[in-house]
């Protein structure tokens, strides 16, 4: 409650420092449709798209307690706000699916953030290949309907070894200019197509470190998505190891939201890092 309070204090005063200027809010009761199929027949988010998927992170120490990172995700999008309508029931097959790569810094036993990257999302009409072999996990095949690139900021809370605390939440904020979005897949509330605006994208997860990933993770996420050349990809047995790297699960919300104007932009990231604090506290009280 302390924390909140205190970010509550540094949004007002960032507020009052903004003067005209003001942040654009998530979007709430926005459109998607899965298969690209226009306004009309898609399904109306009332505030997020459920993701879930791994990530391969690779620590590089770079003096004292603070070190450099790359992180290589895939996720799977099957649902939104946690309704159980899952995408390919209702949309004749096929899934939404994307990957994730971004670098960054932190410090053991402290935080860190990201420092840049890129979320693609893709809409694949063929069931069953998330998690297959072909393409990168089954994550980036199909068609490409969202570009964003991940800004400085986000992130969230390690451990002595680097590995984010456990089920702790872990932040990030990318955009898309205009053009980045494919047409027929994402529209306001109002039913006009986002694809030629600037979005933001805000996403928050919860990660724990996967202890024991399968064959098919490592080859296809650590060996070929990362490029890694170590334990799982050079013929020997693969086993996470705590400061330079390892594998983590993951689970949370991806959001939209409108651009603020720049002025305002570090007041709109405060604000939705205490939605999300608010939001696990009130999981936690369930």
């Amino acid at each position: 409650m302390k924390f909140l309070k205190k970010l509550t204090c540094a949004a007002a005063v960032a507020m009052s420092m903004a003067s005209a200027a003001h942040a654009g809010p998530v979007l709430n009761d926005w459109v998607f449709n899965p298969n690209g199929g226009g306004y009309e027949a898609g399904q109306e988010i009332n505030e997020y798209l459920d993701v879930n998927g791994n990530a391969f992170i690779q620590i590089n120490p770079t003096g004292g307690t603070s070190f450099e990172f790359r992180e290589h995700a895939v996720f799977n999008i099957t649902q939104a706000d946690g309704n159980g309508a899952l995408f390919p029931i209702n949309y004749a097959g096929g899934n939404i699916s994307a990957v994730f790569e971004a670098n960054g810094t932190g410090n053991f036993s402290g935080a860190f953030s990201f420092t840049g990257g890129t979320i693609r999302m893709y809409q694949n009409p063929t069931n069953g290949q998330y998690a297959g072999t072909e393409g990168v996990y089954g994550a980036n095949l199909g068609n490409l309907i969202a570009e964003f690139s991940v800004l400085a900021g986000g992130g969230g809370l390690v451990d002595a070894s680097g590995s984010p605390i456990n089920n702790g939440q872990v932040t990030v904020l990318a955009k898309a200019m205009p053009g980045q979005l494919a047409e027929g897949y994402f529209f306001n509330s109002n039913g006009d197509d986002l694809s030629m605006e600037s979005i933001l994208s805000f996403a928050f997860t919860n990660a724990n470190t996967l202890g024991e990933p399968t064959d098919r993770l490592v080859s296809e996420v650590a060996c070929e998505f990362a490029g890694f050349t170590g334990a799982g990809c050079d013929g020997t047995a693969y086993a996470n190891t705590p400061g330079q790297y390892f594998f983590v699960g993951n689970n949370g919300q991806f959001k939209l939201a409108e651009v603020p104007e720049p002025g305002s932009l570090a007041l709109f990231g405060i604000a939705m890092l205490g939605a999300g604090v608010a939001a696990r506290k009130r999981a936690k009280k369930a």
